[in-house]
Formats: structure tokens, sequence, C-alpha cells
């Protein structure tokens, strides 16, 4: 009987036809029609069986693992392929590599590939990706536009990541499109709006991005929870711009709104979360820091922290640095230095190219009274990069002056060249300089502005107010020729009325008559002309003149003149006899006339606490302060006080003892 089941499966198997290539690609094209993807691999495996190397069903099987998010079983299909060198699939690995964050790999696997319209796509949002945004513009402007669909999105979006927003409304008016085509388009567009800081112009447009994305929305028959998830963004922004014109409640109810709801993506909801915690500031640190733990993730990988969920490649590198920083801030007002530090060591590698990490690292060792670190750290970084390091030199100089390292800070704000000749510059340095003693130092910053001023092509010229200070600093300073000098430029110049009362006032140490010559140019005052000079000089000053029919008239005195203090003659102290000043030996002690009770090593003596300990029950009196009690009140002056407080007294005690022969 065993041998038959052998027979019947050997004519089953005759019996069974073989399944044509035609029949399984037909198969096959129906499992991808409906997005069967799993199926579409399988029946691909079919076909590569039976037809090994076949180009559409490699690339069918590939193209249906990345559908399925199997990234890392693609990638294994496209090495094995690529060994046996029989289909190209260069593109595909660059895509894969570019879903799994792998962006410099990805990047160069696309070189030396043909320019097609799909590579210049993903090479664009690769360096899109990589923040290095003008290269993906540029790649963006050489596309073919009537072959690509939402090209104008992808591009202004990109403008306003590189930086350029001014750019944003030439490009839609070469590519003949309005910012209100679509409300992908109106909300790219007003995000370049608020790079320009056209905040009210940006939130009249997010508005009608918002107004657009409803009706659109709901004509594709969207649910409305679904609804609101598409236009999240749009509200996040909404509420950015409200929070940025000084709306801040509304923007907090919009954040609050969209966190509790949860109807939102989940990039959408992170930028909600960390701009509340940023509008709420210290008020509710531990709140702040729980939110934050649910977006960072610690890792024991070469990245110690990465964002959740996903976030890393949702986000951009402005958005991620700054819920990092957050977070380290959040950590240095709750005065947990260890997890700060730590964060703050990986936030360099995750962000090369910022000053971002620089000032938290300068942060922590501020915080922990390290003030010299932090300024050797910023220090060393604008060496390094001088280009970039105007932030830096003056968060440099702001730690140096809290610090009271002037001199530091006055070096500081010396190196930024954009701002080193501004009045306010100006007047920081001179005030460093001069605390930290650099008079000459403080003179030759004033010296460097008057000569920029005095070059400077600029409407609002600065000279005028250099000059000013800069001659009262001099003339403060004893350096009475040179204030003189810029006084009378002023004057002839500008004839600037307080300059011709500096130049007077400065003259008149050394040149009475250059005074006197421009004494005359002084408007004359009323009523100078009445004043006797000479009496004026002998009073004592003005006095503050009281309301009444006196009012405004003032009485002088003469000065009494007052006779010199003798001087007393300086006599040697005498010793006693045998006493060396040289070695004078212990010195006495300084309180040996004092009475012992007020000398600082007085101690009086303890008393006898256990003489104030009561014994018995509770509101019982003790023997001696009923005793006490019973001798005041047994004073002649009133003898029936004292019968009645011995009656009272024997009344107690009688109702003692009673209470006591009860309880028996």
């Amino acid at each position: 009987m065993a041998p038959k089941p052998k027979e019947k499966a050997k004519a089953s198997a005759v019996a069974t036809p073989a399944i044509s290539i035609e029949d399984l690609f037909t198969s096959l094209n129906r499992h991808i029609q409906r997005s069967e993807y799993e199926q579409a691999v399988k029946v691909s495996d079919q076909i590569l069986a039976a037809a090994p190397g076949d180009e559409d069903a490699i690339r069918c099987k590939v193209v249906a693992l990345v559908k399925a998010d199997s990234i890392e079983e693609a990638l294994v299909t496209i090495k094995d392929c690529s060994k046996k060198g029989s289909v190209d699939l260069s593109f595909f690995k660059a895509y894969c590599l570019y879903r799994q964050n792998k962006l410099e790999e990805a990047l160069e696997s696309l070189k030396g590939q043909e320019g097609s319209t799909e590579l210049m796509l993903l090479e664009s949002q690769i360096l899109y990706r990589l923040g290095k945004m003008d290269a993906s513009v540029d790649i963006y402007q050489k596309l073919p536009k009537s072959t690509i669909d939402s090209l104008e999105i992808n591009l202004v979006a990109g403008l306003v990541s590189a930086g350029r927003s001014s750019e944003v409304q030439g490009t839609l008016d070469s590519l003949r499109f309005k910012a209100t085509s679509s409300f992908e388009l109106a909300y790219n567009t007003a995000c370049s709006l608020i790079e320009r800081e056209k905040y009210k112009d940006a939130e009249q447009l997010l508005l009608s991005a918002r107004r657009i994305g409803q009706e659109t929305l709901m004509e594709e028959n969207l649910a409305d929870d679904d609804v609101e998830i598409e236009l999240a963004p749009i509200a996040v922004q909404i509420a950015y711009v409200q929070q940025i014109l000084g709306n801040t409640q509304e923007a907090v109810a919009s954040y609050t709104d969209l966190v509790k709801r949860n109807l939102a993506d989940e990039s959408s909801l992170a930028v909600a979360v960390n701009n509340l915690i940023a509008l709420k500031g210290p008020k509710d640190v531990s709140d702040g820091l729980r939110k934050l733990d649910k977006l960072i993730e610690k890792s024991d990988g070469p990245e110690k922290f990465q964002l959740a969920r996903g976030l890393d490649l949702k986000l951009s590198q402005k958005q991620r640095e700054a819920i990092y920083t957050n977070r380290v801030l959040l950590l240095l007002h709750s005065n947990k230095m260890d997890q700060a530090r730590e964060l703050v060591g990986a936030l360099p590698g995750m962000f090369p190219g910022s000053l971002i990490p620089v000032l938290l690292q300068a942060a922590v060792h501020v915080r922990e009274n390290k003030a010299a670190k932090a300024e050797e750290i910023l220090g060393h970084y604008a060496d390094k990069f001088p280009d970039r390091s105007k932030v830096i030199l003056l968060a440099r100089a702001q730690v140096a002056a809290a610090a009271g390292h002037p001199q530091i800070a006055a070096d500081s704000l010396a190196k930024i060249p954009d701002i080193q000749h501004m009045p306010a510059t100006v007047a920081t340095i001179v005030s460093l300089k001069e605390r930290a003693g650099d008079t000459d130092g403080a003179d030759a910053v004033f010296d460097s502005a008057i000569k920029w001023w005095s070059n400077a092509m600029t409407e609002d010229n600065k000279l005028n107010t250099i000059m000013q200070e800069a001659a009262a600093f001099k003339l403060r300073h004893g350096r009475k020729e040179e204030a003189a000098r810029l006084y009378e430029q002023l004057v002839k110049s500008h004839g600037s009325i307080e300059a011709l009362v500096g130049l007077i006032q400065t003259a008149a140490h050394g040149d009475i008559e250059k005074a006197e010559a421009y004494e005359k140019q002084l408007k004359p005052l009323p009523g100078l002309k009445a004043i006797d000079v000479d009496s004026l000089e002998k009073t004592s000053g003005a006095k503050h003149a009281e309301k009444g029919p006196n009012a405004g008239v003032t009485e002088t005195y003469e000065a009494k003149s007052k006779d010199k203090a003798k001087k007393k003659r300086k006599r040697k102290p005498k010793y006693p006899k045998g006493f060396d000043p040289a070695n004078p030996g212990t010195p006495p002690d300084p309180e040996r006339w004092l009475p012992k009770r007020e000398r600082s090593s007085y101690r009086p003596k303890r008393k006898d606490k256990r003489a104030a300990q009561v014994r018995g029950s509770q509101g019982a009196v003790a023997k001696e302060a009923a005793s006490s009690s019973d001798t005041k009140s047994n004073q002649p002056a009133n003898p029936k006080g004292g019968s009645q407080n011995a009656s009272t007294v024997q009344s107690k005690a009688s109702s003692k003892s009673s209470r006591k022969k009860s309880r028996k």
C-alpha cells in the first residue's frame, strides 16, 4: 500500500501544466495595480526562477520591496544582482540609501550616472536633506518645468530653506504661478514672507492657505480629522506668527489645542511642543522636560541621541537643533548639569557647522562658574572661524563683562568689524577699557571711530556724536588741548551749542583770550546785566526759593573768613622701660579694660534646669512657685487677698485628693 501515494504524486506532477512567463507577468501587474507588494515579490521570484536575470522582473521586485518598506531586503537584492552584472540598479541603490538616511553614500552612488529627470530630482532631494540648499535649488532650476508636477512648490521650499526668500516672488512670476494657486504653494510662500519678517502679510497668506486647503481636501471627500491632519503645518505656522507678533495667549492656545487633540502629523506636533516650551520658558521646567523626553531617545550607537519616531528624517536641521537646544536650556534651569554636559558634548557631532553647540558649551561652563573656560572655548572658535564669529564674539564679550574681565570683553568687541565704529559699540568698548584702566586704549578707540566716520559716505553720519563724546572723554582725562581741538572742529563744522560751551570751558584752562572770543558767540540770557558777578562769587550759592510773596528773591550771605587750623606737631610715642618696638611680642588683650561679662570670651554659668522641671499631673503648680505666690499674696497691704489665695490653693488640693480617691 505504501508505493501507491508516490505513484499518485508523480501522476499529479506530470498532469500539472507549467505556468507561462506571460501569465506570471500578468499576475505581477495585477498585484502591483492592487498595491499587493508582498505578493508581487513572490511572483517576481517565480519569474526569476523560470527566467534568471530577467531585467523587468528584477526591477519589479526591487520596487515592490521599496513600496513594502523592506529597504534592507531591497539593498540585498540589488547587491546580489550587481555581482552578476546583469542590470544597472545604481539609481535604486541611491534611493534605498536615501531612505535609510545614508545621504553621503546615496550621493556617491549617483556619480557617473546620466542626468535623467528622476536622477536629478533624487539628487536635489538628497542635497536638500544634507542642508546644501543652494545646490538643491540650482538642480531644480535646471529641470524641465513642463514635465514635472508641483515643481514650483518644491522650488519655493528650496529657496526658503537656502535663505533666498527674496527670490521667491521673482521665481513665481517667471513660472507664471500665483501664490494662491494651491494651499501648498501658499504655505511655502508665506514661509518666505516670515523669513523676510513680513509677518502681517504672512499671516494673511497662511489664513488663505488654510481656507484653500479646506476646500480642496473636502472636494476629495476626506474626513474632517484627515483634513485637520493635512492642514496641521499651516496651523502651527499661524500660531508661530501670532507668537512673533506678540499675541502670546492666542499662540499658547493654538499650540495647546494641537497637542491635546493630537490631530497632526508627527513633525508638526514636535514643532508645536517645542514652540510651546519656548513660550513658557523656565516657568514649568519639569513639564517641558517630560514633553521633550518623548521626542528625544538615547541610544548606544555612534549617535548617542536621536529623535523618536523617525523625526530626524522629517524635520529640518534648524528644527532639530532647536529641540536639542531647548532641552539643554531646561536641564540648566533644573540644575541637571550631568545630563546637560552629556547632551552638549554630543551636539557638535550632530550639527558640525552650527554655532549653537559652541554657545551651549559656554553656557554650561558659565553655569558651573567657569567663566574663564567659557571664554577660552569661544575665543578658540572665533580664531578658527573668523568669518562666522560675530555671535561668538558677542557672547564672549558678555561672559567676560559679567565675570569682571573688562579687557577681554573690550578685545572681543573690537574684533567685530561690522559694529566696531557704531556709537553704542564705541561707548561700550571705551567704558570697558576705562574699567580696566586702559585710558590710552580707550582714547585710541575714539580716534579710530572719528577717522572712520570722517571717511564714511552715509546719510546717517554719527561723526558729530562721536566727536562730542571723544572731546568730553579727553577733557575728563586731562587732555585739554585735544579736547579743545575737537570742540573747535565741531563749532566750525556743525555750529553746535554744546560744543561751543565745551570749547569755552576747555579753553578757559589755558587760553583765556580764545575762551572770551568764543564766549561772545553765546546768546545773552535775559537779566544777567543786573547781577553783580563779584558779589555772586562771594555767596554760598543759590537756594531753593519757596512759593509766596518773596518767591524769586534770593538771599546772599557773605562768607565768613575762617582761621586756618594750627598744625599739630608730631611727637614720637613714649614706650615703657625695656620695651623694644621692633620686637613688641604678643599684643595685649584689647578687652582687658572691659568687665568680664562684656568680653567676647565670656560664657555665663549654666543654670540648673532640673530646678525648673514640674512634677505631677498636667496643670499642677511647682512647690517653689506656689510658695513664692503665697509670699507675694500674704503681704500686709492686702490681707483679704491672701485669705482668698489660700482658700483657692486648699480647694485645688482637696479636689486633687478627691480625684485620686475616686480613681481607687
